[in-house]
């Protein structure tokens, strides 16, 4: 008897444990519903639209609507589903995706920094940037413009209302996104119905609009339409924006869970969608005026407005958390100051608020709704900062697929071409709307780098000004030689480069003329990975009796906290008592110099940078009571 309750136990755990991991998949693939897609679900509301209207000189007729079906389908069916769902989720930075996740293993497998990586790596964060401010723009507004269909006088307050909504939106990002994250999934898991549904009941209107599937119908499009093909297959990318979304969320629900979403519901509900919006304009022409809420009858055309907007509003708090994480990998790897970063979430490391991020971002947003006023406007300015960053990623992909993966470098080439071919094409196509608004992404993407490469130039010649030049390894046979005034207790000195003497320390010596009794030269640095494991985290080197050297290794999606690192250090053996430890950090106060190595108006960007850059101590999360700041006249 015994016997037999002995092996039914472990059946009964593993039978509850594969329960948990079951449920635990459907969890995750239902919040990549709400948070990976909420933005590429959102596209049918303008993409069809605006993909038609450079048609309409011509006529709209049978040859158009298939071609520009056609188009969307297959731009979802290689861009979406083989370059990210099928190839890019496989090159992740150990369950890490995004431009700057790539470009940190793209580093790691070329074993060096390299400037060609850097930029492109910079480059794609910068455009990622322009798609944030002009996604919550474009998405509330077309979801708004809805009402005037419901009534024309709601005509007058579709930009009110759209403000209105994004000042709630972001202001509620201080309070965090885990109390409405779980209604991301559900909710739009019922907008993905809805409009899969609505796109089923009028694919009947004219069945024929099935044969969109045959590519023929794009290629024939783009063959007879010359310069106008060109332009359309510029708007026809709309329905691919988000896409980015898929690989830079990689790590927050698993690759499995995203490619089963997209399969089992995203793609079967947009790809019906535009096959019965075409199905309709076919049946009925005129409603090429705005086809995606045409497809509602009258009764159910302010529920699907409401259901919209509520569908947009998701999309955009999706881009703002993607911001707030891009700017926290940027912090880590040195291409922005040093911001204030507060956790929302007591659970999840990565449900963070970045008041400074918040409210650029709104400004930003608000200024692209007044300045274009509807959705029609914006799209033209869409378009250009998403295939820049796909095109970024293309190119890091190659040297990963190359590098990483050990591929021969012509076979990794003929791999990546077909996918950069594309890319190029729709950027080119993109490009053709500059001058209709498509500056607007690339201004902001050329001010991102230009606050990025100053702020690294900066730094630079910060470094190069403050570095004592003096190894420690010298001054710590002086000291042992010339032993000065020893006091109580442990000083930890901070600093950018352990092998060197800390600027900290000489003006410890210096004005105090004193040495503490227990001195660490302390360096924190962040990896090429996204999270480091504890066992990694620390690694201590005794250099005397008195000298320890102490480097803290944070991965680039990880807040360095200090004191957590110490108490991983004394369990390696590091003594010390934290309540009589004193962190020194070194202060610079930065002024131009008669002769800076910068020009006057990067100068003053980088000072301006600096001024609004968290201290040390805040950032690094040491107590405020034990710090002890020796300030430092720097001119640049």
């Amino acid at each position: 008897m015994s016997a037999a309750v002995n092996t039914s136990a472990p059946g009964e755990g593993e039978r509850a444990t594969t329960e948990q991991a079951r449920a635990r998949f459907w969890a995750l693939t239902l919040g990549s519903i709400g948070v990976v897609y909420g933005d590429i679900g959102t596209s049918p509301l303008y993409a069809m639209r605006e993909a038609l209207v450079h048609t309409q000189d011509g006529g709209i007729g049978r040859g158009e609507l298939l071609g520009v079906t056609s188009l969307l389908l297959w731009a979802l069916l290689f861009i979406v589903t083989a370059k990210y769902v099928l190839f890019l989720m496989r090159a992740d930075n150990r369950g890490e995706g995004g431009t700057l996740s790539l470009m940190a293993l793209a580093q790691s497998a070329l074993g060096r920094p390299t400037a060609a990586v850097f930029v492109l790596g910079v480059a794609g964060a910068a455009l990622f940037y322009g798609d944030a401010l002009i996604t919550p723009a474009i998405s509330v507004l077309s979801a708004v413009e809805g009402l005037r269909l419901v009534t024309p006088m709601f005509d007058h307050f579709v930009v009110p209302i759209t403000v209105g909504i994004l000042l709630l939106l972001f202001a509620a990002q201080r309070h965090g996104t885990g109390r409405v994250a779980a209604l991301f999934g559900p909710l739009t898991l019922i907008w993905f119905l809805a409009i899969g549904a609505l796109g089923l009941y009028h694919i009947g209107d004219d069945l024929t609009v099935l044969a969109a599937f045959n590519p023929v119908h794009a290629i024939r499009f783009l063959a007879s339409h010359g310069h106008i093909g060109f332009v359309v297959l510029g708007s026809v990318f709309l329905a691919v924006t988000g896409a980015e979304a898929l690989y830079a969320d990689m790590g927050h629900f698993g690759r499995l869970p995203i490619q089963t979403a997209w399969a089992g519901v995203v793609f079967p509900a947009l790809a019906l969608n535009y096959l019965g919006q075409a199905a309709l304009m076919l049946d009925n022409p005129e409603a090429i005026a705005n086809p995606f809420f045409l497809m509602a009858p009258a009764w159910a055309l302010l529920p699907l407005v409401i259901l919209a907007t509520i569908a947009t509003v998701i999309a955009s708090q999706a881009v703002i958390t993607g911001a707030f994480s891009v700017t926290q990998q940027a912090i880590q790897l040195g291409l922005l100051p040093r911001m204030e970063i507060q956790y929302t979430s007591d659970v999840h490391a990565g449900q963070i608020y970045l008041p400074d991020t918040n409210w650029l971002l709104l400004f930003g947003v608000l200024l692209l709704v007044f300045t274009f006023g509807t959705s029609g406007a914006l799209a033209s300015a869409y378009g250009i900062a998403v295939t820049g960053t796909m095109v970024v990623t293309t190119g890091l992909a190659f040297i990963v697929v190359w590098k990483a993966w050990q591929w021969p470098a012509a076979l990794a080439a003929l791999f990546i071409a077909p996918f950069l071919v594309v890319d190029f094409t729709f950027l080119a196509a993109n490009l053709l709307k500059v001058f209709d608004g498509g500056y607007v992404p690339l201004m902001i993407a050329g001010g991102i780098i230009l606050v990025m490469w100053t702020w690294v130039r900066g730094l630079r010649i910060i470094y190069h000004k403050t570095h004592t030049g003096l190894p420690l390894a010298d001054l710590i046979r002086q000291l042992e030689r010339n032993p000065p005034t020893r006091v109580p207790n442990t000083a930890i000195f901070l600093t950018s480069d352990p092998d060197v003497v800390p600027t900290a320390l000489l003006h410890n010596l210096k004005h105090n003329m004193v040495l503490h009794e227990h001195n660490i030269i302390m360096n924190v640095r962040t990896a090429t990975i996204p999270r480091v494991d504890d066992e990694d985290r620390v690694r201590i080197e005794r250099l005397s009796d008195d000298f320890s050297r102490v480097v803290l290794t944070f991965g680039y999606m990880e807040t360095p906290n200090i004191p957590k690192a110490l108490v991983l250090a004394r369990r390696q053996g590091l003594k010390f008592d934290i309540m009589k430890t004193s962190f020194f950090v070194g202060r610079r106060s930065i002024k131009p110099a008669t002769k800076s190595a910068m020009p006057r108006w990067q100068d003053n960007i980088f000072l301006s940078l600096a001024r609004r850059a968290t201290n040390a101590s805040d950032f690094f999360n040491i107590p405020a009571g034990r710090v002890v700041e020796l300030g430092t006249m720097v001119t640049i």
